[in-house]
């Protein structure tokens, strides 16, 4: 079964056109007549479906229509087979999204699994101890010739890698702000004291707050919202 999302703005006059073309596209591909309904003014509504005019049907994340998210959602007007231009697309439109999309599914990474492993680089690279201690040499030395490999100072790259890992981390966090932009401010605030506490301070202990306030962070904006009005017709 396809993943069907039905968007609408509420002063729209062609929601209920367009649902009932969307009902006839379903009985007609004998699917259940079941879809994900979402306002463009419901603040529970994910960000990307503002992006779409209304109405707009997407088929596993995909435009029936083929058109891309914009920034200046509007009315929308479909071409029919007919070539008349109409406010809601047509069953046939919509049929043959649904078939298209149950031939060749679009596979997808949830966005919280990508939010929530972004994060492990960094951590990683700001907890990998950084060759200080002399005393720790011929430990490190020893496990590197085990493993056949050269002994090799990493200690330059850490803060370069770790600056790296952390930019990813927050762009991924200001991605798809599902919770606004709180846990991006807590992710700045948690790299800024990994970052201290690892190549300033040398404290452990703000080095592990850091950690713990960015998969804090990670794991608030990655946190499922309560799903608007699922219609079953």
């Amino acid at each position: 079964m396809p993943k069907i999302e039905f968007i609408y703005e509420l002063s729209c006059p062609n929601i209920a056109d367009a649902r009932a073309q969307l009902r006839l596209a379903l009985e007609q591909s004998g699917l259940p007549l079941q879809w994900q309904e979402w306002e463009h003014n419901d603040p529970n509504s994910p960000d990307y479906t503002r992006r779409y005019g209304s109405p707009s049907i997407l088929v596993n994340g995909v435009d029936v229509a083929g058109e891309p998210a914009s920034d200046a959602a509007s009315c929308r007007i479909y071409t029919n087979t007919q070539g008349r231009n109409r406010g809601v697309p047509d069953a046939a439109l919509i049929r043959t999204a649904l078939e298209k999309r149950m031939q060749n599914p679009k596979p997808s990474v949830p966005v919280e699994r990508v939010q929530i492993a972004s994060l492990l680089p960094a951590v990683g690279a700001a907890m990998l101890p950084k060759l200080t201690c002399p005393a720790c040499w011929p430990a490190y030395a020893a496990l590197l010739s085990a493993l056949g490999v050269g002994f090799i100072d990493y200690t330059p790259y850490l803060l370069p890698l770790t600056l790296v890992f952390l930019i990813v981390t927050l762009a991924i966090l200001a991605w798809r702000p599902r919770r606004g932009y709180a846990p991006l401010a807590l992710g700045l605030f948690a790299s800024a004291i990994m970052l201290i506490g690892s190549f300033s301070i040398d404290s452990d202990v703000a080095t592990y707050v850091g950690v713990a306030l960015l998969v804090i962070a990670s794991t608030w904006t990655a946190w499922p919202r309560k799903s608007a009005m699922r219609c079953e017709c």
